[in-house]
């Protein structure tokens, strides 16, 4: 027999936040919901018609352990790293950037007469890759395949896979599901979830309900998580929806959080807190660019 829909389990409204030097943003989950995500550590919304509220950006700072997931719907994010990378992030682009042993970068929102506004998701790292060679993919709008829906909407293929089309976004060791998902007024759509995955939603725009045992209305800038089971449904309200939907294989490891850095022991921090202070935190300074899948 086929597994049951999921149905959601939490509900998180976010958080108001502030970040970098001053970035003024929405905190989705983070330290305080492991291990409910795993494998996703964090999921930050920041968006502002106000350049005062990011102007001041993530100025330099170290990661270890985990790839970060940068997303950007509206406005331009110049960004930098010890590995020789640097551009800019436009709308539509992602980055999605392996740590691995060490890497110091920055992330500077460039002002904007319009709307800075996007995402950034942290995934975690198996212990046996957290000290392995760090590792940056820059991708365009233009990379995604778009997959039309029978209503009219569409769904942006990240990573995984949607009715057979892949994402550029391959060998991620959590085999994630990362899609953008646009839905028709008052239609409907089913998203296959692979067995045993931890999947999530955080609403966009407009306004949805996912079946299940909790089917009242999903808002625009509420996460919902859901239980175990087959895949999720989702029907759209009057104005139609757009939500991101994640998915990935939980690593079932212990998680040791300090700050932008995330291993499996305490000892791990304090190793890497050591060789900050000494300035041998990064171990590869080489450039290693996957510009293309």
């Amino acid at each position: 027999m086929p597994e049951p829909i999921r149905s959601i389990t939490r509900r998180f409204p976010g958080t108001p936040t502030i970040e970098g030097a001053g970035v003024h943003l929405r905190r989705s989950f983070s330290n305080r919901e492991v291990p409910l995500f795993d494998p996703f550590l964090l999921l930050d919304r920041f968006g502002s018609r106000r350049p005062e509220d990011y102007l001041a950006g993530f100025p330099w700072h170290p990661h270890r352990g985990i790839e970060t997931v940068t997303y950007v719907l509206g406005g331009r994010v110049a960004h930098g790293d010890t590995l020789g990378n640097s551009g800019v992030i436009g709308a539509g682009d992602v980055q999605w950037m392996n740590s691995g042993s060490g890497i110091i970068h920055q992330e500077m929102p460039q002002r904007t007469d319009g709307m800075l506004t996007g995402f950034q998701l942290w995934v975690n790292l198996p212990a046996r890759e957290k000290m392995g060679l760090p590792a940056y993919r820059g991708l365009g709008s233009d990379d995604f395949p778009n997959v039309p829906l029978e209503d009219g909407g569409s769904v942006k293929v990240v990573a995984g896979s949607f009715r057979r089309v892949e994402g550029p976004v391959r060998g991620i060791p959590v085999d994630p599901t990362y899609l953008d998902v646009q839905v028709a007024p008052g239609a409907s759509l089913e998203l296959p979830v692979p067995n045993g995955h931890t999947a999530f939603a955080h609403a966009v725009e407009g306004e949805g309900s996912f079946d299940g045992a909790d089917p009242s209305p999903v808002a625009a800038g509420e996460t919902v998580l859901f239980g175990s089971g087959g895949g999720v449904r989702y029907r759209s309200g009057d104005a139609g929806g757009r939500f991101l939907f994640v998915t990935g294989r939980p690593l079932h490891e212990p998680v040791a959080w300090y700050g932008p850095i995330v291993m499996n022991r305490p000892e791990e921090l304090r190793t890497a807190m050591q060789e900050l202070e000494r300035g041998d935190f990064v171990k590869h300074r080489r450039p290693i660019v996957e510009e293309r899948p």
